[in-house]
């Protein structure tokens, strides 16, 4: 759910052509001959410009370009500034968010930095978010059918989970969230463990 370009990728001497995927907190080119995939995480490069429609990088592995076009001046801004975790998650001071489960000490430092309208382990009806965290399908599916009759208008669903868990992919979120009536709208790196998915009631449903 990144902005995704089909793009050449200079390495040194060596040229590749395939596609740069930008994510949140790094940038990934995947070679079309099926090579391995580079990931490049935002805080391994040193320098970052646009010039010409070329995005150069001074990287850990040396420097590298990216031919993107009228792309490369958007991407190297996003790069350069990237947004805070608040910030993506749509955290504002008169947000007022509802906390369901259990949440690391930083999130939550950071979710009291950013508003104190936070209503812990029950639903606030006139709410703008919530969070809900899971950390399986079987937990999943008997928290959001609950949750879901709670949302309202334009009230969001994050629902965060662990990555790289057998006991609950992306998929089965995302499966889970339609089924209730949902539509996902938005991934984010939520941290080194988790993502986080948001749901909302499609406009005919509201």
């Amino acid at each position: 759910m990144g902005n995704e370009n089909p793009r050449k990728l200079h390495l040194g001497k060596k040229q590749s052509a395939g596609k740069a995927l930008l994510e949140t907190n790094e940038l990934i080119f995947r070679p079309s001959d099926g090579s391995p995939r580079l990931k490049i995480p935002f805080s391994t490069i040193k320098s970052a410009q646009a010039v010409g429609g070329e995005l150069l990088l001074e990287t850990a592995v040396g420097p590298i370009s990216f031919t993107l076009g009228q792309t490369a001046e958007k991407w190297c801004q996003k790069i350069l500034h990237p947004k805070t975790r608040a910030e993506k998650l749509g955290l504002k001071p008169e947000t007022q968010v509802s906390l369901l489960g259990g949440f690391d000490p930083e999130f939550l430092k950071e979710l009291r930095a950013a508003t104190r309208n936070i209503s812990e382990d029950k639903v606030n009806p006139a709410g703008d978010l919530i969070f809900l965290s899971v950390d399986s399908t079987k937990q999943l599916t008997t928290q959001i059918a609950k949750t879901t009759r709670t949302i309202k208008g334009a009230t969001a669903l994050w629902i965060v989970y662990p990555k790289g868990k057998t006991e609950i992919t992306e998929n089965e979120v995302i499966s889970a969230g339609r089924k209730s009536g949902l539509k996902d709208v938005k991934v984010v790196g939520f941290s080194p463990t988790h993502t986080a998915l948001k749901f909302v009631l499609p406009l005919s449903s509201r």
